[in-house]
């Protein structure tokens, strides 16, 4: 397994966007989570919401490879950043390289994602992880898109959940405020719903369900 992460965070752009990487002591970071979350639930369907160069993605694939159970990743990016998830190709080659290879890539935003046969087809997704445009708005459609479908031991993970920082990863013209926090800030409120934030990296938010057994 040493190896494997020494693979994944040998590429510096596996390192950026706020995970808590750090290459010096094979510290995954906030990627343990990840991982271990995917390990513990053992999902048949994972959803992935953004990501710059695929480190979730990556993560929760090589969990579900690792399990018994196998699984699949829905990874959801219209490649808005770069070119960089433009050719399926490349993209299939880029998860290769770290042995993964149960992740289907949609080249759209979540709108366009829900109007298409695979999300009819998914009924029961066990974890979410929503890390695309870090609007209220775009976090809100990304969870209510899911929220039904969660099967009974799923949650949904929010990155970049604390603080309203400025973004220019779209372009210096596209500059924005992240807001996520303010929506999670309108779940915590939700008693059908636990909230928990973690302070680590950008901020990780864990979302499940209150169940009634």
């Amino acid at each position: 397994m040493n190896d494997w992460i020494a693979r994944l965070l040998n590429d510096p752009d596996l390192r950026r966007m706020g995970h808590g990487q750090r290459l010096d002591d094979l510290n995954l970071g906030l990627g343990w989570l990840y991982y271990g979350l995917a390990r513990v639930v053992r999902p048949t369907n994972v959803v992935v919401i953004g990501s710059f160069r695929g480190y979730v993605p990556i993560l929760m694939g090589k969990a579900l490879q690792d399990n018994l159970e196998k699984g699949t990743v829905y990874f959801i990016d219209p490649s808005l950043v770069d070119d960089f998830w433009k050719n399926p190709a490349a993209v299939e080659a880029h998860f290769a390289r770290f042995d993964v290879r149960n992740i289907r890539h949609f080249l759209m935003t979540t709108q366009q994602f829900v109007q298409c046969d695979d999300y009819r087809a998914l009924r029961s997704v066990d974890i979410v992880f929503v890390d695309g445009y870090h609007s209220a708005e775009q976090a809100r459609f990304d969870f209510d898109a899911f929220r039904d479908r969660l099967s009974p031991s799923g949650m949904v993970l929010f990155h970049d959940s604390i603080g309203a920082k400025k973004s220019k990863i779209y372009g210096k013209e596209n500059t924005y405020q992240y807001s996520v926090e303010a929506y999670l800030a309108e779940l915590k409120k939700d008693a059908s719903w636990q909230v928990l934030d973690l302070p680590f990296g950008q901020g990780l938010t864990l979302v499940r369900p209150v169940r009634n057994e």
